[in-house]
């Protein structure tokens, strides 16, 4: 008996231990389902490019060869500094969000952009602690819906910031969370 004591107990914690990590994990991402009317003729035509029969995200981001600008008309402004987003539990700092940036523009504008380097500072802290209050940095955080919004949220900063420049993107080149 005294030898069957340890093991029921391993078995017991191993089996809570299986139950509150599934019931912590994270709910899957729901799929976008296409709401398009059956369309017909030519009208089918004009539907697939507004509303894709395959179910794909018609939000998503376009893919390379769809870019205005060619590559040699772009600049990627690499922010100086990774910036440092502290995760809060309560009171105390749960965890510290590691990210670094660079704006994607073009070559006529890069000079503003890096000009603007510390008002672009300001504004993308403000949308990552927003972002981290939100909740947007916990759980799975790198999943897509969550780095979407952080993405646009950046963009939509960095365009308020740089008026009169073509910002097209603000990319996210390195992103790491450290737990206390």
């Amino acid at each position: 008996m005294k030898k069957l004591a340890p093991l029921l107990i391993a078995l017991l914690g191993l089996g809570v231990g299986v139950g509150v990590g599934l019931a912590l994990k994270p709910a899957p991402e729901p799929e976008v389902a296409a709401a398009c009317p059956p369309a017909e003729g030519e009208a089918e035509a004009k539907a697939e490019v507004a509303c894709p029969a395959d179910g794909a995200d018609p939000f998503a981001p376009t893919k390379p060869e769809e870019k205005k600008k060619k590559a040699a008309e772009l600049a990627y402004v690499q922010m100086d500094k990774p910036f440092v987003v502290p995760i809060f539990a309560g009171e105390k700092v749960a965890a510290m969000v590691v990210v670094s940036l660079s704006v994607e523009t073009d070559t006529e504008g890069a000079h503003d952009v890096e000009a603007l380097k510390p008002r672009l500072r300001d504004g993308f802290l403000k949308v990552m602690f927003r972002h981290a209050n939100s909740g947007g940095f916990d759980g799975s955080f790198t999943s897509g819906r969550k780095m979407d919004d952080l993405k646009s949220a950046l963009l939509r900063s960095a365009q308020e910031i740089v008026p009169g420049t073509l910002v097209e993107e603000v990319l996210i080149t390195e992103i790491a969370r450290q737990d206390s």
